[in-house]
């Protein structure tokens, strides 16, 4: 954690290969984190590629290096429903074939596809709030300073979402026997 604080040190007074260094130590958490927003790999590229920038730009605004990387994801996820709210604008008239990255070999497809499918159903706030308690670890106190919520209603949304995923799970239950 140390080396990381230092890191964020450096990059605030412009140390370009700092900031390089640091951003790529989060890159793939940052990915699968866009990925699950956009849906598809050349989308949660561009997410990430927006991410890079507008963070890079905004560095010397971080004012707690220990957050580093919850300030890092909260502007991923920002890019993210950005991109997908410009995308709203789009008219598609043909619709695309939904991609998926399997990150390695042991990666269960199938089991991920599943949870890929329950998330997307969730509202974005809910999706936000399950990414960050549940593919980042964060706590509730980290994850409504990262949304910039109250912490009552930060839990709210995730006793919600859990409900909502519950919900869905029995229902596909029911109809697999």
């Amino acid at each position: 954690m140390r080396r990381i604080e230092k890191l964020v040190h450096r990059a605030r007074l412009g140390d370009h290969q700092a900031y390089i260094t640091l951003f790529q130590q989060y890159e793939q958490q940052l990915y699968r984190t866009a990925f699950v927003y956009v849906n598809n790999q050349q989308d949660a590229l561009d997410v990430i590629q927006e991410t890079a920038y507008r963070s890079f730009k905004l560095i010397a605004t971080l004012r707690e290096p220990k957050y580093f990387k919850t300030w890092l994801i909260r502007i991923c996820i920002t890019c993210a429903i950005d991109y997908l709210r410009q995308r709203k604008k789009v008219v598609h008239l043909k619709p695309g074939h939904m991609e998926f990255a399997v990150c390695n070999e042991d990666y269960d497809v199938a089991l991920s596809i599943s949870l890929k499918q329950l998330i997307e159903q969730l509202d974005e706030d809910e999706r936000s709030v399950i990414l960050l308690r549940f593919y980042h670890d964060f706590t509730i106190k980290e994850i409504a300073e990262v949304l910039q919520i109250p912490l009552g209603t930060g839990k709210t949304i995730l006793y919600r979402a859990l409900h909502k995923l519950k919900k869905v799970i029995k229902e596909e239950s029911v109809y697999e026997q």
